[in-house]
């Protein structure tokens, strides 16, 4: 971090950060192969790549690069300038001024100034659009809940552009990690122009999609891939070293090793859970990533028999997640009894040491299980009723949902079925509520434990688990505006607390992200955040 952000850091975040396993490249040199293009393939196609709409991982990796917001991250977790050059925080906490780089441009050369980020902001926390992110601002900034409610006008936001280098963002409360929201996609600018002539479809061809990073869209393929090339109007073009970045899309990571090995692809997003234990042997092109992130599957907690917690907690004491993780999928993740992922550090403890486990443990508790399960009224599965498994298509998360079937119906005396569909198909059931149980998980957006804790608040974006519990609703509003370090570490220790006393989902795992990247790339990074950057990415001979 330069040294004129050490001070806005530390006024900034209330908390030390301390995520570990951030991946770059082996250092080498420049070389002069014939073209500087890398291709890395992705395992699903993104609902959207809008960046004011989409919350799903696989639209990150595009956005990242085609996108830059007023902040970045660095190689080693760092909160760096991006299309801002500096900023200032009021003495009281609530005002962000944040200063642009002068002679921003698009990727179509037109002006980028502070109005095009009042613009994309305002986009966010108007309901028309349909943003699945908008809890990251309908909370923090003032009047943004009032104007999303209909109740307050547009000027009436603390979003204001000064001047066009000069954005104000005034906060309703000290926020400690607002910078890392802001470090997020979803506070990208978004050029009027191109969405008032194209409307919803401007993401749709690559003529229509102007964008500010590092790379620009010049091929939608639909189904198949992204193409982009350097952007030559990015205020720092003249050290990209890439010429081309493609993202293919390839639904089998078993498919896309082959087309790795094969030399077809530079990279891909995650390695097949069979191939990891010779990978780890063998490979010098492997690259794990301790992420900031947990898997767990989700329960419809408005639905039989999920409604009921004491099922719920059966289903969470009879899952083996030790046999989940070593034995099916081979993964260095660690076993999940909560919903925060550990790696987020206060006073140099972090914040999920001596945790509570709920009752439950690394190894299955069949007779625990088993007694939550009759308590319910489902004696030795008796009258169970007929349960759902959900999954998207792909090898892991069907070997996954395969293992813990069969640990459910072992130990409980019960029958599961299974369904599948593409991501696309079966995100669009869980928000709509058309589940019982299924696959899901959450990558932290940014370093701190507040990520996560929004999914289960009561009638938020992302609580397609439908969950509600005012004490944890309470606490969790309370968190947000916490900035002192001790009383916001035993906050969420409480929160979750109250959150694992009804059991609301089934946490199986935090997370480290395995991929492979070619020996002959170098300069790109993936953070704890699972955010995969190419701008500083070159091939090497």
């Amino acid at each position: 971090m330069k040294k004129q952000l050490r001070t806005l850091a530390a006024l900034a975040m209330a908390f030390t950060v301390a995520v570990t396993g951030t991946v770059t490249a082996k250092a080498a040199a420049p070389a002069a192969p014939e073209k500087q293009s890398i291709t890395f393939a992705l395992h699903s196609i993104a609902d959207s790549i809008d960046p004011s709409i989409t919350a799903e991982t696989y639209a990150s990796p595009i956005l990242t690069n085609v996108f830059e917001g007023l902040v970045s991250y660095d190689a080693d977790n760092n909160i760096i300038p991006g299309n801002a050059e500096s900023w200032e925080l009021s003495e009281d906490g609530t005002v962000y001024t944040f200063h642009l780089r002068e002679g921003l441009k698009w990727s179509d050369g037109s002006d980028l100034t502070a109005k095009d980020y009042v613009y994309g902001w305002m986009r966010v926390i108007t309901p028309e659009v349909g943003s699945l992110f908008a809890d990251q601002m309908l909370p923090y900034i003032v009047n943004a809940q009032e104007y999303y409610d209909d109740n307050a006008a547009a000027e009436d936001v603390g979003i204001k552009a000064l001047d066009d280098l000069t954005l104000e963002v005034t906060l309703i409360n000290p926020t400690p990690f607002f910078l890392g929201l802001v470090a997020t996609y979803t506070f990208s600018p978004v050029q009027q122009a191109t969405v008032e002539a194209n409307g919803d479809q401007w993401t749709l061809s690559a003529e229509a999609y102007v964008s500010n990073g590092p790379f620009y869209v010049t091929e939608i393929n639909f189904n198949e891939s992204y193409v982009m090339k350097k952007n030559p109007y990015y205020w720092n073009a003249e050290n990209v070293v890439l010429e081309e970045l493609k993202f293919v899309f390839i639904p089998e990571s078993t498919t896309a090793l082959n087309a790795f090995e094969g030399g077809e692809i530079q990279g891909f997003w995650e390695v097949p859970s069979d191939s990891l234990p010779v990978l780890r042997v063998e490979s010098d092109e492997l690259v794990t990533v301790n992420a900031f992130g947990t898997t767990f599957h989700i329960m419809n907690n408005t639905v039989e028999p999920f409604d009921n917690p004491l099922v719920r907690k059966a289903f969470n004491l009879a899952i083996d997640r030790e046999q989940l993780i070593y034995n099916v999928l081979g993964t260095d993740d660690i076993p999940a009894f909560a919903l925060v992922s550990p790696g987020y550090v206060v006073d140099g403890v972090d914040v999920t040491e001596g945790r509570s486990s709920y009752e439950m443990s690394p190894n299955a508790d069949p007779e625990a299980a088993q007694a939550a399960l009759a308590e319910a009224g489902y004696p030795n599965g008796e009258g169970f009723p007929k349960v759902t498994y959900y999954y998207s298509t792909n090898d892991t998360y069907k070997k996954t949902v395969e293992a813990l079937v069969e640990m459910l119906e072992t130990n409980l005396n019960i029958e599961i079925e299974m369904k599948t569909a593409d991501w696309a198909v079966m995100y669009a059931d869980i928000q709509a509520g058309n589940y019982q149980i299924a696959q899901y998980g959450w990558g932290g957006d940014y370093l701190h434990p507040m990520t996560f804790l929004p999914l289960f608040v009561t009638d938020a974006v992302n609580n397609y688990s439908h969950y509600s519990n005012p004490t944890y609703d309470e606490l969790v509003a309370a968190i947000m505006v916490e900035t002192d370090d001790a009383k916001a570490a035993e906050m969420i220790r409480q929160a979750e607390d109250s959150l694992m006393a009804d059991y609301p989902m089934l946490p199986l795992f935090h997370r480290s992200y395995s991929y492979m990247m070619s020996r002959n790339t170098a300069g790109y990074f993936r953070t704890p955040l699972n955010n995969l950057y190419f701008r500083d990415a070159y091939v090497v001979e």
